[in-house]
């Protein structure tokens, strides 16, 4: 499988954690990159449709069929199998990578925070 863009790490990270509507992954990838990632709304609406057309990313009616109480026009998002499958060896990659550096000395074996 191809690295993942940062933009598709970020929505599947989002998505990891429940069904969210597109403002709500926004304001989720700023809070998970501490406002490093700031998606504008082209990029996160462009990368949610590359990802349904890949299988990874469904529409959804929202957390508890949300989607009837909420504003008709939101849409609301989830992970497939297939993402959280795609999601999890990313991670995996990202780890090795990560370890690589720590064995380098590249960065600490424990981040102090």
């Amino acid at each position: 499988m191809a690295t993942l863009t940062t933009a598709v790490l970020h929505v599947l990270l989002a998505l990891g954690g429940g069904e969210r509507h597109g403002y709500g992954i926004l304001k989720d990838v700023l809070a998970q990159s501490d406002g490093n990632v700031k998606l504008g709304p082209g990029t996160i609406y462009g990368t949610l449709q590359r990802l349904m057309e890949l299988g990874w990313v469904e529409e959804s009616d929202g957390p508890g069929g949300a989607k009837a109480d909420d504003d008709p026009r939101r849409r609301y998002y989830r992970l497939t199998r297939e993402g959280r499958t795609a999601l999890k060896a990313e991670i995996e990659r990202l780890e090795g990578i990560v370890r690589v550096a720590r064995a380098h000395h590249v960065v600490p074996s424990k981040i102090r925070g």
